[in-house]
């Protein structure tokens, strides 16, 4: 039985991890064991992403990574990318993704000429794959960049809108103790988002109590 460790990756709030959820079932139902799921929100051209590094480091030889798509892992550029599952394979894992082709093991099979060529076709085929995760991501932005310039001179943008759950989550896990750091790991952003959503709370907080004259603050 082969053993299998689930990477997980959106890259919002709107966004629900749900139906990836099925991916574990899929996995189970191709005879893997799940030794792990790792969840979380995070953008997928950053490599510093906790839970990815927490796979990779629990890693063991001859596992299987196993995500929804080669743009989960990464959307990284390319050679940061080639980087990032290099870290998988010296790992001793293989990756087990839709449009990834593993010829690792045909590879084994062959010697001299024909194990390099396969060796060959595989790289190539794994550039691709990560390279075009890339470009998705670039043209996705620059679109985005565009529509915030046409909306700019119509007059008609109003900036991004709140994520109000990641704000209730940053303001609760602060309020009971986290650091600001476990707190990013733990609401799926980064630190400087933690700093100013809980600044800005601490301001409204102060704001609101300065605004309860002395005599009556007890009374709350």
């Amino acid at each position: 039985m082969q053993i299998a460790r689930i990477y997980l990756r959106v890259s919002t709030d709107e966004q629900e991890l749900t139906r990836q959820n099925s991916i574990i079932e899929d996995a189970r139902g191709r005879g893997f064991y799940v030794a792990g799921v790792y969840k979380e929100k995070a953008s997928g051209a950053r490599a510093d992403r906790p839970e990815l590094q927490r796979m990779i480091a629990d890693l063991q030889p001859g596992e299987v990574v196993v995500a929804e798509k080669i743009d989960r892992i990464s959307r990284l550029p390319l050679t940061e990318a080639e980087q990032l599952i290099g870290s998988i394979k010296a790992k001793g894992a293989k990756l087990a993704i839709p449009g990834i082709v593993d010829l690792s093991e045909l590879a084994v099979s062959h010697d001299g000429v024909a194990r390099i060529v396969l060796e060959s076709v595989q790289d190539m085929l794994l550039k691709v794959a990560l390279q075009t995760a890339r470009d998705d991501y670039e043209t996705r932005r620059e679109r985005q960049r565009q529509g915030v310039e046409l909306a700019k001179a119509s007059g008609k943008y109003k900036g991004r809108r709140p994520e109000p759950k990641t704000h209730e989550r940053i303001i609760a896990l602060r309020e009971s103790g986290m650091t600001i750091a476990r707190t990013a790991t733990l609401a799926g952003c980064s630190v400087s988002q933690v700093k100013r959503i809980w600044a800005i709370h601490k301001e409204n907080t102060a704001g609101k109590t300065n605004a309860i004259p002395p005599q009556e603050r007890g009374k709350e």
